[in-house]
């Protein structure tokens, strides 16, 4: 499978491995074999690492846990304590090596280092500035979070390719069919 990478941070572009949260409930971690695609895609780790049945369950649940705790950044609530605990014993995990060779830089690690990088992008998301800009998207099946830094921070969706295509296309629509007066 081929995931999108659009946020600019790691933990908002793993968030969206279940779209259409509350409308279609897309899931797109059905096997082990996909949280190894995501973080080889996603280049927290050169080589895919080794995933069971548990680490899916494991990088489910901490996904759910990174999801209600943006939740709670975007709607200005305060995050729940076993949200908290989990993210931060994620984050507390080793970090994938870092080497130089011949042909560039790589990182290798186990599931255990792709959910720390995960867990600590969330924890530096609420210290940065970034925290403040986050918005929803505004497609109404997308729930997708991104950080608004366009001039005047009045971007409406996640991005131009999909939601902002549709939503545009639909006016486009809405605007032919209406005469003008």
């Amino acid at each position: 499978m081929r995931f999108e990478f659009i946020a600019d941070r790691p933990v908002l572009d793993f968030l969206p491995t279940l779209a259409e949260r509350g409308h279609a409930d897309v899931e797109q971690l059905t096997a082990p074999r996909d949280v190894a695609d995501w973080a080889v895609q996603a280049g927290i780790v050169a080589r895919a690492p080794d995933v069971d049945d548990a680490g899916l369950r494991r990088a489910k649940a901490l996904r759910e846990t990174m999801f209600r705790l943006v939740q709670a950044l975007i709607d200005g609530t305060e995050a729940g304590t076993a949200d908290r605990e989990l993210v931060n014993e994620a984050a507390a995990g080793p970090l994938p090596a870092v080497r130089l060779e011949v042909d560039g830089v790589h990182r290798d690690g186990d599931l255990d280092a792709v959910l720390a990088v995960l867990a600590r992008d969330c924890l530096e998301l609420h210290a940065s500035a970034d925290r403040l800009a986050l918005r929803w998207c505004a497609d109404e099946h997308c729930t997708r979070a991104f950080v608004d830094r366009s001039r005047g921070a009045r971007r409406r969706w996640c991005g131009m390719r999909g939601c902002g295509d549709r939503a545009k296309a639909a006016a486009y629509r809405r605007r032919r069919r209406t005469p003008a007066s």
